[in-house]
């Protein structure tokens, strides 16, 4: 991580320096006091919480100083305080310059699905031959992007960061801070539709990385998308596109689901074509997979190492992760997010697996404004034409799910409907039978998780 003073520190976020030695050297930097090391600087965000309140768990925890925007009684006599106008512009500030006085190459992430999947990737790929530092978990937004720089290391060559958004002109402010050298986009698609009008003004705002992006930037776009294709052709710099059609220099061919296994597949690496096997059970992993390795590309990365690291490579915690209960049963847990195109492929890619029954445990889909009705109740016709046996819905708009299903021909004995996740995760158990495929998915909120903990509890003793 970077070292610096706390004189150094004021002078960068252009903040006044309170209380502290002048000459205390900071190397670690968090905003979350749950997450202090000894010796570290607390940043006291204001956001839904404001981080003022926690400025002395901070201090009980190690912390010697803190970047503060109104005034506080500093926890020690010697403990650093630096009184800036806002503590997240100080954050952004800070991150800005440490990142310009590297020579840094930055990988830019974005798109409406797979960007913490294509991030990982994209690293793991990169690191048989490069230092990278990489996003932690989804940090993807004004606050988690400045983060993950500030744990740059001298070594470091390449950077790859998610850049997400829900609203137009947040990926540009995140370009300010790290303009990409290889501005990556996975895709558009409807999601965060609360926040916009269609899937032009979702675009727009997924464009905002290109327009961010470094002078000579390559764009790393999805070739099977129209979008990205428009992208595409009014790019000035070098373009390498990613997918199944034929003017994909980076592209996947003879794709198959050898069942439990996980997809098989041909990648084509410019002019090179190697057989790969991905342990997965979304095809959208195969994707994420072929923009990691587009953008490998870029760094002339061989096709022998690819395929090395290609060999370990699973599906990321609560993204589609396949869990064996024993006695033939699998559950997908799949409960980190959901939208519309995210679940059905879900449905889609799930349905031809073996399985004795299928049962889908779905939550609420969020963020969806007007439509997020009529998006349920289609899903849930979806559900029925693939023949999914049973349902269970969690909360008020997956009703609707359960509407849809009605509709297509689904029995009152194949639904059961519950307000919250933890009702689900109290009935889930005694429906499972061996043999059984369980889909658990659901937007964030609707704390999924709780399901797949209480499966987890009942067939595995709490194993993972």
């Amino acid at each position: 991580m970077a070292s610096l003073t706390l004189m150094e520190i004021a002078q960068l976020t252009r903040g006044k320096i309170l209380s502290g030695n002048h000459g205390r050297i900071f190397s670690g930097f968090e905003f979350d006091s749950r997450e202090i090391k000894n010796g570290d600087l607390f940043f006291a965000l204001v956001a839904q919480r404001d981080g003022h309140d926690f400025l002395l768990d901070a201090y009980r925890r190690g912390a010697k100083g803190a970047i503060i925007s109104r005034d506080v009684t500093p926890p020690h006599s010697d403990f650093g305080l630096v009184k800036v106008s806002n503590t997240l512009q100080a954050l952004q500030d800070l991150a800005r310059e440490i990142r310009k006085e590297k020579e840094l190459k930055i990988v830019g992430i974005t798109g409406s699905l797979g960007k913490t999947t294509t991030k990982e990737y994209t690293a793991a790929l990169l690191s048989s031959q490069f230092s990278v530092l990489k996003s932690k978990k989804s940090f993807n937004n004004q606050i988690g992007l400045p983060y993950t720089l500030l744990h740059l290391e001298e070594n470091h060559q390449i950077a790859v960061l998610e850049m997400g958004m829900n609203h137009r002109g947040e990926i540009r402010e995140l370009t300010t801070i790290a303009p990409p050298d290889v501005a990556v986009i996975t895709g558009i698609n409807p999601v965060h539709t609360q926040f916009f009008a269609d899937l032009e003004e979702i675009a727009a705002a997924k464009r905002e990385i290109l327009e961010g992006a470094s002078p000579g930037a390559t764009a790393v776009l999805a070739g099977d998308d129209r979008f990205c294709l428009r992208f595409a052709q009014n790019w000035s710099g070098p373009v390498i596109l990613f997918g199944q059609s034929p003017e994909c220099s980076v592209r996947i061919s003879n794709l198959k689901l050898e069942g439990w296994g996980g997809y098989s597949f041909d990648l084509i690496y410019h002019r090179e074509k190697i057989h790969l096997r991905l342990p997965v059970v979304y095809q959208s992993y195969v994707y994420n997979f072929a923009a990691s390795a587009a953008t490998a590309s870029v760094f002339s990365l061989s096709l022998e190492k690819i395929q090395k690291t290609a060999s370990t490579l699973k599906p990321l915690p609560n993204r589609g992760e396949v869990i064996d209960l024993g006695d033939g049963i699998h559950v997908i847990n799949d409960v980190y997010n959901s939208s519309p195109p995210a679940l059905e492929a879900a449905l889609d890619n799930l349905s031809p697996l073996p399985a004795r029954r299928k049962i889908a445990v779905l939550g609420d889909m969020l963020e969806l404004g007007v439509e997020a009705e009529k998006k349920h109740f289609q899903i849930g016709q979806k559900l029925a034409h693939l023949g999914w046996d049973l349902l269970l819905t969690v909360g008020p708009l997956s009703y609707n799910f359960a509407r849809g299903a009605f509709a297509s021909g689904f029995h009152p004995h194949q639904v059961i409907s519950v307000d919250k996740a933890k009702e689900a995760a109290e009935k889930i158990p005694s429906l499972i039978q061996p043999h059984d495929l369980i889909l658990v998915k659901g937007s964030r909120r609707i704390k999924m998780e709780k399901i797949i903990e209480r499966l987890k509890q009942d067939f595995q003793g709490g194993k993972n």
